[in-house]
């Protein structure tokens, strides 16, 4: 389980319920208290995508692995986010002071789960889910070692795939 350290610079959300789901690595609160939606990006952590767009193009090249294999694993990672965490259920956003929000307006967090579980976490530890290396977060070097146990006893994604 993740602990968040009091001298790590964090911001803490709380009154937060699930609306929606957007994919892999991504999901919609709502503030209880004002009724705002908003869309969250999961700090730390890339799922493969479910839509055909630029960025799935771009990994397919990378990867060499087909756009249809890749959305049929984002799919597969859509679904287990969705066994892990139901709409309407409470929760609380940890935000790290110089990751608030990502090039597209997206809140970056880590989820924490009204049983004390980090969503971010769950993801890479059960294989649907990845390190995202491309932005430095507090939690990155324990999601690097996470992902490598979760490669090597092939779960989640890793069962079918040796990368992603």
């Amino acid at each position: 389980m993740t602990y968040f350290n009091a001298n790590e610079t964090t911001i803490q959300k709380n009154n937060l319920k699930i609306k929606k789901y957007v994919d892999g690595d991504g999901i919609i609160l709502e503030d209880i208290i004002s009724k705002k939606e908003f869309e969250v990006r999961f700090l730390g952590i890339d799922a493969p995508e479910i839509n055909y767009c630029n960025k799935i193009k771009k990994d397919e090249q990378e990867l060499q692995i087909p756009a249809a294999l890749l959305i049929k694993l984002g799919f597969l990672s859509f679904n287990f986010l969705k066994d892990q965490a139901s709409l309407g259920d409470f929760c609380t956003l940890v935000q790290e002071e110089n990751n608030l929000v990502d090039k597209y307006g997206r809140h970056l967090g880590y989820l924490i789960l009204s049983d004390g579980r980090v969503l971010n976490e769950i993801m890479i530890k059960e294989g649907y889910a990845k390190p995202y290396n491309e932005v430095f977060c507090e939690k990155l070097p324990m999601y690097q070692e996470l992902n490598l146990q979760a490669k090597i006893n092939r779960k989640g994604l890793y069962f079918q795939v040796d990368k992603f």
